[in-house]
């Protein structure tokens, strides 16, 4: 809805398998290479993707990859591959260092980044892989690959003019959803704080199209489409100092989108916690990142750097953290 059909379909919907295909236990913890526990927790938290994981297991992306040079796609391929098939107690991901660059131009080996911007810039960089060699495609086929129908769903924005009632409505993908919590005390009351109808006014009304000027009107975001892989960032830096909000924000291991849909009617859209990244320090600049994931075996461990130690439920659901994901 509010896109064209695609033209061509690159990844089968139908063979994203969203539940783990192999039982197994936790895989290696990560080697700090100098200030990198922000890649370290974002891989980490990647690797336990189930239908990312899923899909690089198969290498079916390698087998067929039209890049002729170092691919962000079979980088991520054979470190998931390494760690979870040939566990050690540690490895060290210098392969996934060593294309920094082609995630983002501004990372650089051995400087701390703010895992967050990390997460977007890798999964946007598998994105742009998967669509490598590729030429001519329209939106909505770039839309079909792997990654894009793991990560991203769709928004939708609607605007009501409060004159003439008309609706405007306009979709836009999305990647993770960014949750305000400096009012909100859970996750849950955050998500009915992203979808609160917003008033246009003053110096930002509308143009409505029926009322042809500007007009006052309500804007509305929900999700329209949901992801299979729900990322959500608790907003914890200050836009403006980049100082951290320390709080306790509740989350659940469960979660039901449905509240936050476009369409309020219907099955519940169920989400299970399956990772939690959390960041120790004052700024987004310093400080340290480690993860708490669940494993295909269903138990959940911590991974620190190096050190990968079992932990309970209750543990991980007390955690001050910074980026939640959940799969559908």
């Amino acid at each position: 809805e509010g896109m064209a059909p695609p033209r061509r379909i690159l990844f089968p919907p139908e063979k994203i398998c969203l539940n783990w295909q192999q039982r197994r236990g936790a895989g290696a913890g990560l080697y700090n290479l100098g200030n990198s526990c922000f890649l370290n927790s974002i891989l980490q938290c990647l690797t336990y993707t189930p239908p990312l994981a899923n899909y690089l297991l198969s290498r079916e992306h390698s087998q067929s990859c039209l890049q002729q040079q170092t691919c962000v796609m079979c980088t991520v391929e054979e470190h998931i591959n390494k760690v979870l098939r040939c566990p050690a107690n540690a490895g060290r991901p210098m392969a996934v260092g060593n294309v920094l660059n082609l995630m983002g131009d501004h990372f650089q080996y051995g400087q701390q980044e703010d895992a967050h911007e990390f997460f977007l810039y890798t999964v946007n960089a598998m994105q742009t892989a998967c669509l490598r060699g590729r030429s001519n495609l329209d939106a909505s086929s770039q839309s079909t690959t792997a990654i894009h129908q793991i990560f991203w769903g769709f928004l939708r924005s609607r605007v009501t003019c409060l004159s003439c009632r008309a609706v405007s409505d306009s979709y836009e993908a999305f990647l993770d959803v960014p949750l305000d919590i400096r009012a909100a005390s859970s996750v849950t009351a955050a998500l009915k704080g992203f979808v609160e109808p917003e008033r246009l006014d003053g110096q930002n009304r509308f143009k409505c199209a029926s009322c042809n000027k500007m007009v006052v009107a309500c804007k509305k975001l929900t999700l329209h489409h949901a992801p299979n892989v729900l990322t959500l960032c608790l907003k914890r830096f200050d836009d403006f100092t980049g100082r951290k909000i320390c709080k306790a924000v509740k989350y659940p291991e469960d979660l039901d989108l449905r509240p936050y849909a476009s369409e309020r009617l219907g099955e519940p859209l169920r989400y299970s916690l399956y990772a939690v990244l959390v960041h120790v320090g004052s700024s987004c600049g310093a400080g340290h990142y480690f993860c708490y994931i669940k494993a295909s075996n269903g138990l959940w461990y911590k991974m620190n750097d190096t050190a990968v130690t079992p932990c309970d439920l209750s543990t991980v659901l007390k955690q001050e953290a910074y980026l939640l994901f959940y799969v559908r």
